[in-house]
């Protein structure tokens, strides 16, 4: 198989003629020859024991020639596109014209869409400011806070009415027009008051009754809410109040830090709680420096992005969201009937975080080929094990689901996004 030409025909666009020679040609007739065969009924023959050229002889040379090209097609295309340093981004949209087919071997041209030709005008000297990482007392003291909520006991109150973050439990009726809605009724739900996970103004009626109380809860839904027949609706919600609970902090003492730790004082823990937070700064700081390099690096970003790779790149984290719902125990068509959404819309809303990665990924790409960035066998071989610590699995098989030129691509975009910040202005922060 080889590339006889390559022609830019259009923006993204090539034309590729590609030949495949006798012998693979006649390798997948051979091949498409046995796979068919066993179908096949012959007069003096057992079904599927006709010898190919009889078959051939009966129903022609080229019987077999269709499935045979669609069994060497595809290396032949990937083939053609290394030969020619492109690559295809879009397998949906390519135009097949069929030259010639025959012993001889098998002539096509095709026009695919591939990557675009990038330009990355400014990617050394970037600047960025570094965020403080110094670990203030107030910090040490909302961790600590958070340790506290954590072993808080719930304890009921009868003597004075709801406020916020009380957490209440209580009935309510919901009804538009005069008529009940579907999913308006609840029966003992569990709320805390001030979270706004009701609709706005619903939690602040709340707010000053007491328990047994029966009230009417009057809110209009937003006009962006999910239900579609909700939309802009008044409505009343007819409230009976059963409980009141408040939340109550234990005291931050040695007795408390041997309750939630395997500490043993108070010094103790906040001197682990600052190493944490300490580190946890410093991750977020290298993370908002690298959001800085990036953006900067992108106003200088020229490319004519071929839509079928902003496509692409929606469906894959729409995957990879589906996979973290699964996960958690639910699925796509679940989460997108409860926020009223269609695939569509979801597609919309991944569309702008999809166009910046894929814009991202080629000017990285850009750059490791303009500094000739290439990954060492270590690097290749630390970043296998780095992945088969991370998903749990054996080396071996971590090697066999991902390609090593798949994961040399994804190093060079690492290193080039090292290099950038190797490169790069960076100041701390100076706090007032």
């Amino acid at each position: 198989m080889s590339l006889k030409s390559s022609n830019k025909v259009d923006t993204n666009r090539y034309e590729l003629l590609v030949e495949i020679d006798a012998e693979t040609f006649e390798k997948a007739v051979e091949k498409a020859f046995k796979k068919n065969a066993k179908t096949i009924e012959i007069k003096g023959f057992r079904k599927g024991k006709a010898p190919r050229h009889i078959i051939e002889k009966l129903y022609g040379e080229n019987v077999f020639y269709e499935d045979a090209l669609n069994e060497c097609y595809p290396a032949a295309i990937d083939e053609a596109a290394k030969e020619a340093g492109v690559e295809i981004v879009d397998f949906q949209d390519v135009e097949f014209d069929l030259k010639s087919m025959d012993k001889s071997g098998v002539e096509f041209s095709v026009k695919v869409t591939v990557k675009p030709e990038v330009e990355v005008k400014n990617y050394k000297g970037l600047k960025a400011e570094k965020p403080s990482v110094e670990v203030t007392d107030e910090d040490i003291n909302a961790e600590i806070d958070k340790l506290r909520e954590r072993d808080s006991a719930m304890v009921p109150v009868e003597d004075r009415a709801a406020q916020n973050d009380d957490i209440v439990v209580f009935d309510f009726d919901g009804y538009v027009d005069g008529e009940q809605f579907e999913g308006g009724k609840a029966e003992g739900y569990s709320l805390k008051l001030g979270s706004g996970q009701f609709i706005p103004g619903f939690e602040d009626q709340i707010v000053g009754k007491k328990i047994d109380e029966e009230f009417d809860v009057n809110v209009t839904f937003p006009e962006d809410y999910h239900a579609e027949e909700l939309k802009g609706k008044e409505a009343v919600f007819k409230c009976k109040l059963h409980e009141i609970k408040e939340r109550v902090l234990p005291e931050v003492d040695d007795d408390f830090v041997k309750d939630v730790s395997e500490f043993k004082t108070v010094d103790e823990l906040k001197e682990d709680l600052k190493k944490k937070v300490s580190e946890r700064k410093e991750k977020e700081a290298n993370t908002a420096v690298e959001t800085q390099l990036i953006e900067e690096m992108l106003k200088g970003f020229e490319a004519e992005i071929p839509q079928a790779m902003i496509d692409n790149k929606v469906m894959e984290n729409i995957k990879d969201f589906d996979y973290t719902l699964q996960m958690q125990g639910l699925n796509m068509q679940t989460y997108m009937q409860y926020m009223g959404l269609t695939l569509d819309q979801l597609k919309e809303q991944y569309k702008e975080q999809s166009e910046k990665q894929v814009k991202m990924r080629l000017a990285f790409e850009k750059i490791a080929e303009l500094e000739k960035i290439e990954p060492t066998a270590e690097d290749v071989e630390a970043q296998y094990k780095e992945y088969s610590e991370m998903y749990g699995m054996e080396l071996d098989k971590i090697k066999s689901s991902l390609p090593e030129e798949e994961l040399l691509k994804d190093l060079k975009v690492k290193k080039a996004s090292e290099f950038i910040k190797d490169n790069a202005k960076i100041t701390e922060e100076v706090k007032a």
